[in-house]
């Protein structure tokens, strides 16, 4: 075994290969970027390297600075976890060229599998089923919309290097083909520096099965099982289980049989997936994806069920041993789940967030595993991938495993941003997740019944008495020592009724409320719109909160921000912030209604399509703002002519931040 291990990752992969590396006594080097410095990941290593500024083209995607920093720290192999550099042929070449252990495949396997056309001319050829699409490396524009002409509409487009659904679009009209194809290569390109694509068909309703394989240097090569991978947004999985309802056990064995051969055939050595799409109404009829020669995110699932810890197995294999067990020893118990902790707003189309953690709880106990790089304090900005953590249950049963997840996630706390963690759990009660029958189209399609309606009272009630405090006691009052009245900002008044003190508040997203509170005794009166309420704060700790509103209690995790208060509730977060309705007025936007385009997530400015002057149709493209590697088009709301623009690309822009005004046709001056 290696005596000195460099990650060459950040997040959660790196705390979780350093726990492994710390388990088996191995010394652990992290490397870390100037927005990492004080990240989770660099606490918990043995040593830290920085190796550059926060872009990861100049940190966590170069070569040279991740070979050096293990050369200085006397590292012998290195781990890249998943995502950067961890599917980066010319990376594991690096290593071996310097000396260094690669702990992955070799970089002949990595190349030929990560060229998704190649790889399905390889494992076609080893008796593999395929997904019908496009054949041959390097494609023009024009070849691929013949190509997607001659399959059928509807058609997927993918990069061929890369994976996570990074740069895939589903294309169902004809006449937008060039428009995706040219996003399509955009995003690739900024995700994997490879903008080569491929076409393939379409298949309706499908569900995502992958087979998690593992190979030794000695011609030992096992499958783990399956996967589920089907809960998915933007081609991007939210949830993973294992085992699949779908399966019998000869489709399973057919199945794990297919991926041991598509890893044979590329000489894989290590752990590796091999995803499948599978037609949910004949799962017998499942075609080779793509092989993501690395871990994957969603690896829990399998170590739960199996009992195996992947990482481990890793490294063991890297250090040339091997398997310590055959295809007939491998055991799956019970059934497992995992959902994917994202900064993002649901509400807003799994659009990226970012903020500072203000407050962290994360649940962990026999039956339930946090994989997190987060520490309450730590920046999430824009610059990486949005996922913060995974929160992975087991149970002896699916059913036993879902209702464990939920409450997880019920448990789960992170103030300051925001998350889908509210959105996962209303996921995993769907009635068709539930049961088993899904797909990978049923995110978007019921994505309304999943999120929040609105801003629940008790919210906003919690939030105004906060502000307000406990209610003095004074004299002949309850218990607890006399306050100086007049020294009390609570409305209080000599021989009258109390006054009210009124609050404004908004929720981002939500039309701003105003909240009325007066003193009544030990209590409040608490008027919202129409409503009233008799409301007591119950108890205020540094973080967590209990009110009564006419005799029911809420309970909330709180925590005080600039901006106002952060109050979260079995998954839901909301930052009610302090609203000014005399001010808004005053400033306001400065362009009215639909005419300003503002940035809907905090990000970069990458593509800028118009100037000043440009006359624009309704529904042009005008910019693209990138970030934690996702693209949004700004398109112009209607016809007319562009009357500001005040972004260029690589400007760095905030969240609502003004974009550009375009100003309605007939009323340009």
């Amino acid at each position: 075994m290696f005596s000195t291990v460099l990650v060459a990752n950040r997040g959660e992969i790196a705390v979780r290969v350093i726990r492994t590396l710390r388990e088996l006594g191995v010394r652990s080097v992290a490397v870390f970027s100037d927005a990492d410095a004080d990240a989770r990941h660099v606490r918990e290593a043995d040593t830290a390297v920085r190796i550059g500024p926060a872009a990861a083209a100049e940190s966590y995607l170069s070569v040279p600075k991740l070979i050096d920093a293990a050369r200085r720290t006397g590292a012998q192999a290195v781990h890249p976890g998943y995502g950067f550099l961890a599917e980066n042929a010319a990376f594991a070449a690096a290593c071996a060229e310097a000396g260094l252990t690669f702990i992955g495949p070799p970089a002949q396997a990595i190349s030929l599998m990560g060229d998704k056309i190649r790889a399905k001319e390889t494992v076609k050829a080893a008796g593999v089923p395929v997904v019908p699409g496009s054949s041959g490396s390097g494609l023009s524009d024009a070849e691929l919309t013949d190509a997607a002409t001659a399959i059928g509409m509807p058609v997927l487009l993918k990069p061929s290097a890369g994976g996570g659904g990074k740069g895939m679009r589903l294309v169902r009209d004809e006449a937008l083909l060039a428009e995706e194809i040219a996003a399509a290569r955009r995003e690739a390109r900024s995700s994997f520096g490879d903008d080569t694509l491929l076409v393939e068909r379409w298949i309706d309703r499908p569900r995502h099965i992958e087979i998690q394989v593992l190979a030794d240097a000695h011609g030992n090569v096992v499958h783990l099982g399956e996967r589920e991978c089907s809960l998915q947004r933007r081609h991007q999985k939210v949830v993973e289980e294992a085992p699949s309802v779908l399966l019998t056990p000869e489709i399973r064995a057919a199945m794990g049989e297919a991926a041991v051969n598509a890893a044979r055939s590329c000489g894989y050595v290590g752990a590796g997936t091999v995803e499948f799409i599978v037609p949910g109404g004949d799962p017998s009829s499942y075609y080779f994806m793509e092989m993501n020669t690395r871990l994957q995110v969603e690896h829990p699932v399998t170590e739960r069920i199996t009992g195996l810890d992947l990482v481990e197995q890793q490294l063991l294999v890297a250090a040339g041993e091997k398997l310590s067990f055959g295809q007939e020893d491998v055991r799956l118990s019970g059934h497992s789940v995992e959902a994917r902790i994202c900064a993002e707003d649901p509400a807003r189309g799994f659009l990226p967030s970012g903020g500072r953690v203000l407050a962290l709880s994360e649940p962990s106990s026999d039956l339930v595993r946090t994989d997190s790089g987060l520490t309450a304090g730590v920046d999430t900005g824009s610059t990486y991938d949005p996922m913060l953590s995974k929160v992975i249950a087991w149970g002896p049963d699916r059913a036993a495993a879902l209702r464990s997840l939920r409450a997880a996630l019920a448990d789960t706390v992170i103030l300051g941003v925001q998350t889908n963690t509210g959105f996962l759990r209303r996921l995993l009660a769907h009635p068709q997740v539930v049961s088993g029958d899904m797909d990978t189209g049923l995110v978007e399609r019921d994505l309304p019944s999943l999120l929040p309606e609105g801003v629940p009272a008790e919210v906003y009630a919690t939030a105004a008495l906060l502000a307000a405090g406990r209610p003095a006691a004074r004299p002949g009052g309850p218990p607890g020592g006399w306050v100086d009245p007049f020294g009390t900002a609570d409305g209080w008044r000599l021989g009258g009724t109390p006054a009210w003190t009124v609050r404004h508040f908004r929720v981002p997203g939500q039309d701003p409320v105003e909240v009325r509170t007066r003193t009544r005794g030990a209590s409040y009166e608490l008027r919202q719109g129409e409503d009233t309420a008799t409301a007591r704060l119950v108890e205020a700790g540094p973080d967590r909160v209990t009110v009564e509103l006419d005799g029911v209690t809420h309970r909330f995790a709180y925590a005080a921000s600039p901006e106002g208060v952060w109050i979260g509730r079995d998954g839901d977060t909301w930052h009610v912030q302090r609203h000014d309705p005399v001010q808004a007025s005053l400033t306001g936007s400065r362009h009215g209604g639909a005419d300003t385009l503002a940035a809907p997530m905090p990000g970069t400015v990458t593509v800028v399509k118009v100037a000043v002057g440009d006359k624009v149709a309704a529904g042009q493209s005008l910019l693209v703002v990138e970030a934690m590697k996702m693209e949004h088009v700004i398109s112009a709301p209607h016809a007319g002519t562009v009357a500001e623009l005040d972004v260029s690309p690589g400007t760095t822009v905030a969240m609502d931040q003004v974009l550009a005004v375009v100003t309605p046709e007939g009323e340009e001056e």
